[in-house]
């Protein structure tokens, strides 16, 4: 007898097929976007060993009182006599144990020569280098160049010294795969990877160096450990990271093995890095600078002064030219150009496009070498009656002369400026500076004033008149 089908007796088959080859689907392309992520294990064996853990100890400072309270009774206080007799800003209880800290660093050569950041050495007694076979050996300081944050160390053992493979940074592309070995928090040979997110990037505080951007975890006791690419060659050394919490946020920045090779040899071979100088201050062309100057979008980098006695002012440059490309490069914001000049041989020719009156124009100018200290062509000495050295810059009373061409009530004449707010806020020498945190300077007095009473809790604003020009700037104290 034939066995009659009864209506939805069979129903659920072609929707369980329907599910099997949907699940088989969803697995097979899982599978194959497993396969085409990278696979870092071979790599991270043929290249940890080469990798190095460092670690400093600093001896306190003698000069610093010792706290009059033990640990137990400094913890039963309030918190602001805590950091008054404790803190580390305190001018008691300054650390009575030496201090110590870890960073990470890479062996480049089979005599010993060692790359890390200045920062994890600056200030150290003693310097321990520790490999992955667990051998330990003391480190000497070669020298080091904090304008872009490197020192070299040389270490020495009867036993071979594992060496890593040197790349090349001046190829790199946003995308690109790379992972970074290091000591995140001491956790000694830590792998992590990620991306290349941009690269010739410029930071407030190093005008020098190109940054590779990343979002390879970095973390204390990463800096000076190596950035790898995918065929195991180093191409930066992890030197920063740009957090609001204090911890990795997702940017993370490299120092381009390119310059970093480039300064090694330097220490190396002469015991000191010399940079190229062109000897102008430059400004980013924003569009309505770019209107005003003729160029159809934002560009080039805007001299605002050329220096005294500079390779520019003996090559012819003026401020208001806007220099479009330099050797064949072209300039697409002012950052590019400092890296660039840097770069070049002292004592090289450079070419530059400039834009002067709307017109296109090439001049040479003969590099020379980079002062040792930022506007090192200013005074060295602080100068009479300067002020506001908390802002890192001086300044002097406002010539009548100069107050009645501008035709300006007072003010004060920026003389110079180094490293810290003012330099960060964009604030030059010869600028002058007519209001303060919204408040009126007329003369040094009021600057003084002024100065003392500023917040250092927020950014305040700086109005200053350059070229004849009012402008604003902000500024944080």
């Amino acid at each position: 007898m034939t066995r009659q089908f009864q209506p939805g007796q069979r129903a659920w088959l072609p929707s369980v097929l329907l599910l099997l080859v949907a699940s088989l689907l969803t697995l097979t392309a899982q599978s194959a976007a497993a396969r085409s992520l990278p696979d870092f294990t071979g790599l991270v064996e043929e290249n940890s060993a080469a990798v190095v853990n460092i670690s400093t100890v600093s001896e306190p400072d003698p000069r610093r009182q010792q706290s009059p309270f033990s640990d137990r009774e400094l913890e039963q206080m309030p918190d602001f006599f805590q950091r008054f007799f404790g803190g580390p800003q305190s001018p008691y209880g300054g650390p009575s144990q030496p201090r110590r800290s870890m960073g990470s660093g890479f062996i480049v050569s089979e005599d010993g020569y060692v790359l890390t950041n200045n920062h994890v050495v600056e200030g150290a007694d003693e310097i321990m280098v520790r490999l992955n076979d667990r051998r330990e050996l003391q480190a000497e300081v070669i020298g080091t160049d904090p304008r872009s944050d490197m020192a070299v160390l040389k270490i020495e053992d009867e036993e071979p010294l594992p060496v890593v493979k040197i790349g090349e940074s001046s190829g790199l592309k946003p995308g690109q795969w790379v992972f970074a070995i290091g000591s995140p928090f001491g956790f000694d040979y830590t792998v992590t990877s990620g991306i290349i997110s941009a690269i010739g990037r410029s930071l407030p505080s190093e005008n020098y160096v190109p940054f590779i951007q990343t979002d390879v975890a970095i973390n204390p006791g990463n800096s000076g450990g190596p950035l790898f690419n995918m065929d195991g060659e180093v191409i930066g050394i992890n030197s920063q990271i740009y957090t609001r919490s204090g911890g990795f946020m997702g940017v993370s920045f490299a120092i381009p093995i390119d310059d970093a090779m480039n300064v090694f040899r330097q220490i190396r071979d002469e015991g000191s890095v010399a940079r190229g100088w062109l000897g102008v201050l430059i400004q980013e062309v924003n569009r309505d600078l770019a209107e005003s100057f003729g160029l159809s979008r934002p560009r080039g980098a805007l001299i605002a002064e050329v220096m005294p006695d500079s390779p520019a002012q003996q090559a012819g440059l003026e401020a208001g030219d806007i220099v479009l490309s330099y050797e064949g490069e072209s300039i697409e914001r002012s950052s590019d150009l400092p890296p660039m000049v840097g770069r070049t041989p002292v004592g090289d020719d450079a070419e530059l496009t400039i834009l002067r009156q709307g017109e296109r124009q090439t001049i040479d100018v003969e590099i020379g070498r980079l002062p040792e200290e930022e506007g090192a062509d200013d005074s060295r000495g602080e100068p009479s009656g300067s002020a506001g050295g908390p802002l890192g810059m001086q300044v002097e009373p406002l010539p009548d002369q100069l107050a009645s061409r501008l035709d300006i009530p007072g003010g004060v004449l920026v003389t110079g400026v180094g490293r810290g707010p003012a330099f960060q806020a964009g604030i030059r020498r010869n600028d002058v500076i007519t209001e303060l945190n919204r408040q009126l300077v007329t003369n040094l007095e009021t600057f003084r004033d002024v100065v003392k009473d500023l917040p250092d809790d927020r950014a305040v604003s700086v109005r200053i008149i350059r070229e004849g020009r009012a402008t604003y700037l902000v500024m944080r104290p």
